[in-house]
């Protein structure tokens, strides 16, 4: 009958050791391989944060009202954005003694609406015609409060009615006029403590003086720097603006940059 036997001391620590030498091995070349897995991912993950916010701001800026972007500070940008908008009637219609013509001679209380209105507006919204400076945007020459929208007719056109009478100023051929939610008269990008903050805010004449409050919905965190350059196209036809926009996120060692341009339509 043969005695079972164990191990012995000597063979527990060489074993010990052996194991500790592949654990060490393995550790070497695997950690980096792992470091640099979860380095990627958070790379990743910054550039779709960077990229959906980037995307974002393009959004809200293509749609501004012509002429409305301001440049608040090199972190801070004010626009005003555009809920919809359509062509209004320039001159009578001989055929039609009841329609509504809108003179920019003299104060207008309603006009009718030519094209279809993808968006129509609510009581308290804003009609913006021939808005070519912000200023004239902001502190109220450009643009009328809607009292009502008469229903469409048979060709799908409205009729607004303003709250209170306005002389519009001369726009572009084509009678040509933008609308403005309520609820969105102006709009701030800015970054603070480490955050990108769409603030919501009404007009004010004091446009690009200062920047809103940073109590609004946050688009991006982890922001290391953000920067935006607004080039009007001055001394040009000042059709076509440019907005430069910089974003850097920095997470945990781990930085991303992203650089993204958006033209602005400002045609009144």
């Amino acid at each position: 009958m043969m005695r079972q036997r164990g191990f012995t001391l000597v063979e527990l620590v060489v074993t010990l050791v052996i194991t500790g030498v592949l654990a060490a091995t393995l550790t070497m070349f695997l950690k980096p391989v792992i470091d640099g897995y979860f380095d990627t991912r958070r790379r990743a993950d910054l550039a779709d944060a960077a990229d959906t916010a980037l995307r974002r701001m393009a959004m809200d800026i293509r749609r501004a009202v012509p002429n409305s972007v301001v440049p608040v500070s090199a972190s801070c940008i004010q626009l005003v954005p555009s809920s919809g908008g359509g062509r209004y009637r320039l001159a009578p219609d001989i055929a039609a003694p009841s329609s509504d013509w809108l003179d920019n001679s003299q104060a207008t209380l309603r006009f009718d609406v030519l094209s279809p209105l993808t968006t129509v507006p609510a009581a308290g919204d804003w009609v913006v015609i021939g808005n070519q400076v912000a200023a004239d945007l902001y502190d109220g020459t450009t643009r009328a409060a809607v009292a009502s929208v008469d229903a469409a007719n048979a060709y799908r056109q409205h009729r607004i009615n303003l709250a209170a009478a306005k002389q519009f100023p001369l726009g572009y051929d084509g009678g040509r006029f933008v609308l403005v939610a309520n609820a969105e008269q102006s709009v701030f990008y800015s970054c603070a403590n480490r955050t990108l903050y769409r603030t919501v805010a009404a007009f004010s004449a004091d446009r690009g003086t200062t920047c809103a409050s940073t109590a609004g919905a946050v688009v991006a965190g982890d922001v290391e720097a953000c920067s935006f350059v607004y080039d009007p196209n001055q001394g040009a036809t000042q059709q076509a603006g440019f907005v430069w926009m910089r974003l850097e996120l920095r997470r945990d060692g781990e930085g991303i940059a992203l650089v993204q341009g958006v033209h602005v339509d400002n045609v009144p």
